[in-house]
C-alpha cells in the first residue's frame, strides 16, 4: 500500500508542508481535512459507522464522509473524490464553514489535529458503501441524532460531536 500524505497547515490554513498521514496523527500535527454532511429531502442526516478496520475510531458513528485532501489537490475535488470512494455516490456540495480541533485518542495514543473544512450536500439516491471504509449507514432526523448523542456519546466520533456543536445545533 502506498504511503498517504496530508497537507500540514498553520492556524490560518496556510500550507506549511506535508507529512505521512500516520506520522501526522502520531505527532498531533495540524493538517487540512474536510467533513461532509449529507441530508435528504426529508431533512434527515446521513451518518455512517466506521469500518472496524479503521486505524482509529473503528465502529463509531460519524458524519457522511470525512478525510484529507492530497498534496496539490483542491479541497472540493478531494471531497467529491472521497464521497465516491467511501459511499459510491456524488452530489453537489456547498462550503459551510471550518473549525480547528485537537483530540487525543486514549486507546492508541493517536491525535486528530485538524483544520476541518465543512461541506453540506443533499442526496436521495442509492448509496453503495465501501466495506473497507464503512460498516453501516443510516438516515436519522437531526433532533433524534441530537438526543441519541446526549444519551450515548461514546458511540460517536470525537470530531462529529465537535462539528455538530459548532455548525448544526
Amino acid at each position: 500500500m502506498a504511503q498517504e500524505y496530508v497537507i500540514l497547515v498553520d492556524e490560518n490554513d496556510h500550507e506549511i508542508g506535508r507529512a505521512e498521514k500516520l506520522q501526522a496523527h502520531h505527532e498531533g500535527l495540524l493538517h487540512r481535512a474536510f467533513s461532509i454532511f449529507i441530508f435528504n429531502q426529508a431533512g434527515d442526516m446521513l451518518i455512517h459507522q466506521r469500518a472496524l478496520s479503521k486505524y482509529h475510531s473503528g465502529a463509531l458513528w460519524t458524519n457522511a464522509c470525512c478525510s484529507h485532501p492530497r498534496p496539490g489537490e483542491n479541497i472540493l475535488d478531494a471531497a467529491h473524490r472521497r464521497l465516491k470512494e467511501e459511499l459510491g455516490f456524488d452530489c453537489p456540495l456547498r462550503y459551510k464553514t471550518y473549525f480547528i480541533y485537537k483530540v487525543k485518542f486514549d486507546e492508541d495514543g493517536l491525535f486528530e489535529h485538524e483544520f476541518d473544512h465543512v461541506f453540506f450536500g443533499f442526496f436521495d439516491g442509492v448509496i453503495h458503501p465501501n466495506p473497507e471504509e464503512v460498516a453501516s449507514i443510516a438516515w436519522i432526523p437531526v433532533k433524534q441524532l441530537h438526543d441519541e448523542i446526549k444519551q450515548n456519546p461514546q458511540k460517536y466520533t470525537a470530531w462529529f460531536k465537535i462539528a455538530l456543536e459548532k455548525i448544526v445545533w
